[in-house]
């Protein structure tokens, strides 16, 4: 299982914004309730909603928010519609940028978007002009205490994973995007059994080709790229900006 994961470009070192917990509870409870809204309240017959848990639970989220959020999408306690929205365009220099949004008000968040977007020097464009630059895949990213490498890649092989790689002490698991929620579901009692832990599991844009820019071209990037997911309605940003040592420096 070779290949290269690109695990650090589709993070983008979202540290800053990942030290607003109250920011990031909001967008996991944005997703548990789609995906009750979608698939019902019961986790163990709706994969995308397991997945939104696992992913909550990671980030340390309480479990009465949790079930707050579940119940609310599910139609259970009041709560409010959101709309999953996928909005393309490009940073400075021709890079491409994916953001995948969760919004109650189009009319509102739409010309946000776009404005985060032109004052970086950017442009928003027309649905598929950017996506075909990457690829749809299935991520599962796992640590825990003496992970043996060979043991887990049988358990991914015979979940039907299509990748595996490690990183920075984590393992990522790659799938096709038909099979990430089952390839999850075969892998979770595996990993509850020996106390290993998913740090993040979803569908994720991976590019299929990376541009590296000069530091100060790819911090300006960098900086949209920042902005965008500090906006409220912003779930996801994805770019083919190659994640190079400049980001390792950079000041968050």
């Amino acid at each position: 299982m070779a290949g290269h994961s690109k695990w650090a470009n589709i993070r983008h070192k979202k540290g800053a914004q990942d030290a607003k917990r109250g920011k990031v509870f909001t967008k996991l409870a944005k997703e548990i309730m789609v995906a009750a809204k979608l698939g019902g309240s019961d986790e163990n017959n709706n994969p995308r909603l397991k997945s939104a848990i696992v992913k909550a639970r990671a980030a340390n989220m309480p479990k009465d928010n949790i079930e707050r959020a579940i119940k609310k999408g599910s139609g259970e306690t009041e709560g409010i519609t959101f709309e999953e929205i996928v909005y393309e365009g490009y940073g400075s220099h021709g890079i491409a940028i994916i953001v995948e949004v969760m919004t109650d008000k189009k009319s509102r968040t739409l010309p946000e978007i776009k404005n985060i977007f032109s004052k970086a020097g950017g442009n928003m464009t027309e649905t598929g002009a950017v996506s075909y630059l990457f690829l749809h895949k299935g991520i599962i990213v796992i640590e825990g205490d003496s992970i043996d490498e060979d043991t887990l890649l049988e358990l991914v092989l015979e979940a039907g994973a299509s990748d595996l790689e490690s990183e920075d002490g984590a393992f990522i698991v790659s799938t096709e995007r038909a099979s990430f929620h089952e390839v999850l579901k075969a892998l979770m009692p595996s990993i509850e059994e020996n106390n290993w832990q998913v740090v993040e599991s979803g569908l994720k844009f991976i590019a299929s080709v990376e541009i590296e820019l000069d530091n100060e071209k790819s911090i300006k990037n960098y900086k949209l790229i920042e902005n965008l997911e500090s906006h409220d309605d912003v779930q996801n940003v994805y770019s083919n900006l190659t994640h190079g040592a400049w980001a390792d420096d950079l000041a968050l």
